[in-house]
């Protein structure tokens, strides 16, 4: 089967704008080239970005004075070895010096080049050194901010942003801004010295040729600057194909199950062949004018200084220019264009460095979650009594809550429930109907726009964050596990928890047996999410980090759908423990297991359409009738 154009338009566009931009592999590939600026684009507000880096650079300024101090010691003995070089070679061919006299003076050129560029040496590798330091204390400090506003932003913005796309802020960009910390600051500067220094030392050795040379950079610039925008061209088409085509493999080994099942492997394997070609052609192009530019600079510079070393040697035999002269004049201007071409190198750098950081800063600058009202007080558990603090019952009352995760699209309307401190609520309906939004809203991930939520007739707005969640235990649909050993996976839920606390938690979930068959029990280290366990498994942690908390309330938010029959009634009973006392929210699609509710709430398109217990819904014969026995299906 051969691809369609069309099919391989898409597979392009589709691989490259979900990958290329989010994944450190689709952006730098391995080249980390000229064009390494162009993915980034250029930043929107330079200065404020410049100012804004430079305060965190600004914690180490004096030992940015002592790097600068340093390099200008660098360029300065690297033109000042240079130019010992006329006296040495003048005294050579000085028929009036004896062959003593001008082995004398070799020696002491020699001696003298040798510690200029000694001294070269130790200030450069000084230099590097402290710079080194200085940019790994400016990213520690700026990776640490962006990791702890992170943890303060609402719910609401990671559900926007995708995780590829803030993992690239730890990554690439400070990765860009890394590069241009480490190198990039002091090059400008030692080449801005190195060039003007060149220039001072052309003219004072021979003005005439000085201006040559000066004469041939705009023809320089020009050619470099035409190799540049083809440059430009194909490695932004370069990243463009990288992206697509590692999206298409980082699919394709996520879902190789699904591709097996439908017997999809000829056609994957021809759709990945497509994107490594054009991949290839591509990256041909990219590489030839990466290549060349190079050398073509290099031989320009070539035939500067064929032109300066022809009428140099003119001006030798017409005018008494010195031989020396001659030779350290042509060798800067043989090295002449490189400061040109480094500075210009630089710039792009500078535009990923800046357009990077640029992004790290709009993420520090997003609104952090609020801790509540400006009289925000702290609340303790039953279970875990505060001094000085309201201990909390349970009791918890939605009144007229309205709400919409976006605007002018409302998915609650006018919800009232009322759970009284003990009581287990059921909430029912078919998905998008608003069951988890309303405990999205308990827990204060997202702000309501109308009514109120109270926990034992405070609005939660008048509750410190960190307090309310304490209070709050949860147990998600998706399971998330951490890197670490079993009982730390456990006791997450509880940092000062007990190992027999831990064990005990364990066998309230139900846990405590597949836990004990595990290589090390429960020092079993888990990876890549607990992917030695099954889902069930993973489920049953996920519980038992509940049950060790000592929350009064508690929200089962479709806790045991990844739960086989079997094992959902091997845990009832310890789930029955686990809500005992305790004021809990249960978000089921499986209808047995809300059974013994003290209050069923039945949600379709954000509203409650009825409500009571299993019993009274039945003999209701509405909504709830229908899901239990079979006549309509949850979807």
């Amino acid at each position: 089967m051969s691809l369609s154009e069309a099919r391989k338009d898409r597979l392009i566009g589709r691989y490259s704008n979900q990958h290329g931009s989010t994944s450190k592999k689709g952006q730098q590939g391995g080249f980390r080239g000229p064009m390494r600026a162009m993915r980034f684009g250029k930043p929107k507000d330079m200065g404020k970005t410049i100012r804004r880096l430079l305060r965190y650079i600004g914690k180490d300024k004096q030992l940015i004075y002592v790097v600068l101090v340093f390099t200008l010691f660098t360029s300065l003995t690297g033109l000042a070895g240079s130019y010992i070089l006329r006296p040495v070679i003048n005294n050579l061919v000085n028929e009036n010096l004896t062959n003593a006299q001008k082995v004398q003076n070799l020696l002491i050129g020699i001696i003298t080049m040798a510690s200029i560029y000694l001294v070269g040496v130790i200030s450069s590798y000084l230099q590097q050194r402290i710079m080194v330091g200085i940019s790994q204390n400016t990213l520690i400090k700026i990776r640490q901010d962006l990791f702890a506003k992170m943890q303060r932003l609402p719910l609401k913005y990671h559900d926007t942003h995708t995780h590829g796309d803030l993992m690239s802020r730890f990554t690439n960009d400070l990765d860009a801004v890394g590069d241009m910390l480490n190198n990039t600051m002091t090059q400008i500067f030692s080449g801005v010295v190195t060039l003007i220094g060149t220039l001072v030392l052309m003219f004072i050795t021979n003005w005439i040729l000085a201006l040559i040379t000066i004469f041939t950079v705009p023809f320089l610039a020009y050619v470099g600057n035409l190799i540049g925008k083809m440059s430009r061209k194909y490695y932004l088409e370069q990243q463009r194909a990288l992206g697509a085509l590692n999206g298409y493999i980082e699919e394709s080994m996520g879902g190789q199950k699904v591709i097996k099942v439908f017997n999809h492997e000829d056609v994957a394997i021809e759709e990945f062949d497509f994107l490594s070609d054009n991949l290839r052609h591509i990256q041909r192009k990219a590489q030839f004018f990466g290549g060349i530019m190079g050398p073509v600079m290099g031989n320009l510079s070539q035939i500067s200084y064929a032109i300066s070393a022809t009428i140099g040697g003119i001006l030798c035999v017409t005018m008494n220019f010195d031989i020396g002269g001659l030779t350290v004049f042509t060798n800067y201007a043989r090295h002449f264009s490189r400061p040109i071409n480094e500075l210009s190198m630089q710039m792009n750098i500078i535009y990923a460095a800046l357009a990077g950081a640029e992004r790290v800063f709009e993420v520090m600058d997003e609104t952090p979650e609020t801790e509540g009202t400006a009289n925000a007080i702290e609340i303790s558990s039953p279970y875990e009594p505060k001094f000085n603090t309201r201990v909390i019952k349970g009791e918890v009352v939605l009144k007229d809550i309205t709400f919409g995760y976006v605007p002018d699209k409302t998915v609650l309307k006018k919800i009232n429930v009322t759970a009284k401190p003990g009581q287990k609520i059921a909430f029912v309906g078919s998905t998008g109907a608003g069951k988890t939004t309303i405990t999205n809203l308990i827990n204060r991930f997202y702000e309501i726009e109308q009514g109120k939520i109270t926990i034992d007739g405070i609005d939660i707005k008048d509750i410190k964050k960190d307090a309310l969640r304490k209070n709050i235990a949860m147990v998600l649909q998706d399971t998330h596990l951490f890197s670490g050993t079993v009982k730390e996976n456990i006791r997450y839920g509880r940092l000062d928890a007990t190992d027999e606390e831990v064990i005990e938690a364990a066998k309230i979930a139900c846990a405590h047996s597949f836990i004990e068959r595990l290589p090390n029990g429960y020092d079993t280290v888990l990876e890549g999410d607990g992917a030695n366990l099954s889902q069930g498994e993973r489920q049953l942690l996920n519980i038992a980090r509940a049950a060790i908390s000592k929350a009064p309330i508690l929200i089962l938010d479709e806790a045991t759908s990844s739960v086989d029959t079997r094992t959902e009634k091997l845990i009832e009973k310890g789930m029955d423990q686990l809500m005992k006392n305790r004021t809990t929210f249960v978000i089921a699609h499986r209808l047995s297991t809300v059974r013994n509710a003290d209050m069923i709430i039945v949600l379709e398109q954000g509203q409650i359409i009825e409500q009571g217990t299993h019993e009274e819904l039945l003999a209701l014969g509405g909504r709830y009738y229908e899901l239990y026995t079979g006549l309509v299906e949850l979807d």
